[in-house]
């Protein structure tokens, strides 16, 4: 990492309001090192009245941003998007020392992250509307769309860059003035992030960062503040179904990206070589602390054991450790993250499942956790069950497509899944039954800024990327005018 990357953050004074860097009216809070457990940083801690300024500079901030051209918002995203890219290298510095994750991984989330600012630059000129006769006659209806207004904004730890550019960029893109509290855990990332953005010409108070300790408290005083308008928040679906009925009281606009239980499906015609290379990218990116990562595999009994034994040898050879050492994996966020994969892990031999392959651990201090692949899974093991948020695969063998889809489909959650088959036709009629707000087919990626991302059923309401991305910070209005 360049030398002082942190300290010319400035984090000690974290909170940018208005355009002012702050202190905390809550102190400060430590951001720890997962792979060291070292200290880092010492951040700007918010409470409820920094919150309420925050939303004060936003509000003074929102007839302007507003007013302004599409075509001026437009430049300065494209702005944003050009000195994510210069500054490249520094950010995945940052994502890793804070969140763990490899270079590889941090690097690929910095340039994903900075293409949505190229997105929206472009959508933001794209404006939408309608124009028809009354059905009557007599009228002519314009439809228009207008920003919503001020926009809360909450981010997850595991992808500290790419969940803020996926709510800031469309948020700015539509008109609106936003307030941002990262995650306690990853708060460097967001800093520097709002400091690009000042830099690329944002005007003070359009975009407004609120570190905290106390979530609860930041968000609930958004959320009882009439002059906020929306709210878009990623974490587990528990957090989201609280801000849900608090969000309820005042019928503020909402888009929730929640949990997930992702299924991977196998069949048995697929090209193997192309599945365990999909598996490795869907599983362990992040260290398997994705929300769109594989969390059980359905593999079918034809070619069970082939691709238990190909996978297994390529998780075998992951390396594990520190980023700074480059490994390609790293730690998981917390103490307690590991204490309950591990639980898991041990939950499922215990049913009767067996450990095929698992990756070497260094010897360190740091919250890291095997790679494991699991064969033989009883199908009502608890681990297929729950988001395991680490790098472990259990792996389930089927026979009959019916009795597949009902173990794919029997669960709250629906936000990705990956189907590998031979046949193009087979997949997509598989991939249409999954009830998944999203599917790879053939492939382990299914994020991208010019696509819907997001869930069904528990996992989620709303979607972002694409044009939809966008529609989450509008109003739509119409005009009934008399011809």
């Amino acid at each position: 990492m360049r030398t002082g990357l942190i300290e010319a953050l400035d984090p000690t004074r974290g909170l940018i309001i208005g355009g002012e860097h702050r202190r905390g009216g809550a102190g400060l809070f430590d951001v720890e090192d997962p792979a060291h457990r070292r200290v880092v940083a010492a951040v700007a801690d918010a409470d409820t009245r920094d919150a309420t300024a925050a939303v004060d500079a936003a509000h003074a901030a929102f007839d302007g941003w507003r007013a302004l051209a599409p075509r001026a918002r437009s430049e300065i995203l494209h702005r944003a998007h050009a000195l994510m890219l210069r500054d490249a290298d520094d950010l995945a510095a940052l994502i890793t020392v804070e969140n763990g994750k490899s270079l590889a991984d941090a690097r690929g989330e910095v340039v994903y992250a900075a293409e949505f600012f190229r997105w929206f630059a472009e959508e933001a000129v794209r404006t939408g509307g309608d124009y028809g006769s009354s059905p009557a006659g007599g009228t002519r209806t314009l439809v228009t769309h207008r920003p919503v207004g001020v926009a809360a904004l909450v981010t997850p730890w595991n992808f500290p860059a790419a969940m803020a550019t996926r709510k800031i960029a469309p948020a700015l893109a539509a008109g609106c003035t936003v307030v941002l509290k990262p995650a306690a855990e990853t708060p460097l990332t967001a800093i520097a992030v709002v400091r690009l953005l000042a830099e690329a010409g944002v005007p003070a108070g359009v975009v407004n960062l609120v570190p905290s300790t106390d979530a609860g408290a930041i968000v609930g005083t958004w959320l009882a503040d009439p002059r906020v308008r929306k709210i878009s928040f990623t974490g587990s679906t528990r957090v989201g179904q609280l801000l849900l009925r608090q969000a309820a009281d005042r019928v503020v606009k909402t888009s929730m990206e929640l949990g997930g239980n992702e299924p991977f499906v196998v069949t048995a015609d697929a090209d193997l070589d192309a599945a365990v290379e999909g598996a490795l990218v869907a599983k362990f990116r992040g260290g398997g602390q994705a929300c769109t990562a594989a969390n059980r595999f359905y593999v079918h009994a034809d070619v069970v054991s082939e691709f238990t034994a190909r996978f297994g040898a390529r998780v075998e050879a992951l390396t594990v450790g520190p980023a700074d050492g480059g490994a390609e994996i790293g730690p998981l966020i917390s103490g307690a993250a590991v204490d309950r994969v591990t639980a898991l892990v041990q939950d499922a031999v215990a049913a009767g499942a067996r450990v095929a392959a698992t990756a070497a651990v260094p010897e360190s201090k740091g919250w890291f956790v095997a790679p494991t692949v699991l064969a033989d899974v009883p199908v009502d093991a608890a681990i297929l069950d729950e988001e395991i948020f680490g790098p472990v695969a259990p792996i389930v063998a089927w026979t009959d497509e019916e009795e597949l889809l009902r173990w794919v489909n029997d669960t709250e959650m629906g936000l990705a899944a990956y189907v590998y088959a031979g046949d193009l036709g087979r997949a997509l009629h598989l991939a249409e039954r999954i009830e998944a707000g999203m599917v790879g087919v053939n492939r382990g990626l299914v994020s991208d800024p010019a696509a819907p991302f997001g869930g069904v059923k528990q996992s989620g309401i709303g979607r972002e990327g694409a044009r939809a991305g966008l529609e989450e910070f509008c109003e739509t209005q119409y005009f009934s005018v008399a011809w």
